[in-house]
Parts: C-alpha cells; sequence; structure tokens
C-alpha cells in the first residue's frame, strides 16, 4: 500500500454501476486539502451509467467492461489498475460481485459502501427491506470487500432512524447524504489518517 509522502496522493479507482452520486462525492473529496487519494480511473459495468459524466466533468480516465465473460472483464480490470498504479478501489453502487481470484491479484485495499446497518440486509432492496420489518434505524456501512456478498470486514457505521411515514425513496434519500459523510471518513481511517 503506497504511504503519503508529501503531496503524493494515493491513486484511487472508483467503480460504478448507476448515478454515481458517491464517485462524484469521492472526487469532490479527493480535491481536499486533507484528502489522501486522487481518483484517476473510473470503472464501470453498465454503459449507460449516469456516473460516467463525471469522469468528462473532472476529466478523469474512464474504462467500461460488460461483464459477459467475467474472468476475462475481471482480468483486463486488473491490467488496467496495475498500469494506472492503482493502490485503492472504492466501489460506490458497482452491481457486480468480484471474484475471490480478483481480491486476491488486487495487492492494494478495495472498500465497498452499503446502504444497511450490516450484516442486516445484504444485496438489493435494502430500505425496502428495513421499512417491511419495522426496523427503528438503518443507515449505511463502509467494508472491505471480501468474496462473500457485504460481508468484509465493517470499518465504519452510520446509524439513521427511520420515520413513522418513511417510504423507500425517503429514507433512501436520507441515507445517502450519510453514505456521503461517511465514505470519506472511512478512507481516512483505512489510510490511518
Amino acid at each position: 500500500m503506497a504511504t503519503l509522502t508529501g503531496s503524493k496522493k494515493i491513486k484511487t479507482a472508483v467503480f460504478i454501476s448507476g448515478k454515481g452520486s458517491n464517485l462524484k462525492n469521492l472526487i469532490k473529496f479527493s480535491k481536499t486539502k486533507k484528502s489522501p487519494i486522487s481518483i484517476d480511473l473510473i470503472i464501470s459495468n453498465n454503459f449507460k451509467a449516469k456516473g460516467l459524466v463525471f469522469g468528462k466533468m473532472f476529466k478523469i480516465k474512464k474504462k467500461v467492461f460488460n461483464f459477459q465473460n467475467k474472468f476475462i472483464s475481471e482480468k483486463s480490470i486488473l491490467l488496467e489498475l496495475k498500469n494506472n498504479k492503482i493502490d485503492l478501489i472504492c466501489l460506490a453502487g458497482f452491481m457486480k460481485i468480484i471474484s475471490k481470484n480478483f481480491i486476491k491479484n488486487f495487492k492494494g485495499k478495495i472498500l465497498n459502501i452499503h446502504p444497511s446497518l450490516l450484516p442486516k440486509y445484504k444485496g438489493l432492496n435494502t430500505h425496502q427491506r428495513a421499512i417491511e420489518n419495522n426496523e427503528k434505524f438503518s443507515g449505511c456501512t463502509v467494508h472491505y470487500v471480501s468474496a462473500k456478498l457485504d460481508s468484509g470486514k465493517i470499518i465504519l457505521q452510520k446509524k439513521v432512524k427511520i420515520k413513522q411515514n418513511e417510504n423507500k425513496k425517503s429514507l433512501e434519500k436520507r441515507i445517502l447524504a450519510q453514505e456521503h459523510k461517511l465514505y470519506p471518513k472511512a478512507i481516512l481511517k483505512v489510510l490511518n489518517l
């Protein structure tokens, strides 16, 4: 893992599949003085991912892999990461499960942000499931990526109280606002800063 010497920032790749609001947030964070990272690469599995626009906007290299053949896509991504000297991967709404082989071959760190208080509600539709189960709280979790879905070691969590007449959309919006605060904090924690 690269260490922070002087103004040298840790080269980071962000993996997205959709809107890219966490990507945009991480780009903004990367441009602050206290940030230990620079976002050098955006990877997506979706040519239509709205978040790819941030690559253009902030002049960050972006690559899309279709994952029709997971093995080939992952091999190509690993090569791309190596060529760009990437030391940290941040998954931000990346809707593909990364293989154990990929994790083993990437010698840096891989982080993910998940919209629930893990280990509860792994996978999809987290907000709906939390509301249906009459949970008092939901939230978000930043964790290390392991080969098992949403099961890696937890780095940081943020609780969000579920309101009386909460619906999926309103809860998602409130949790997303917390995700944007939590991800940069988790990166600082991981890099011991």
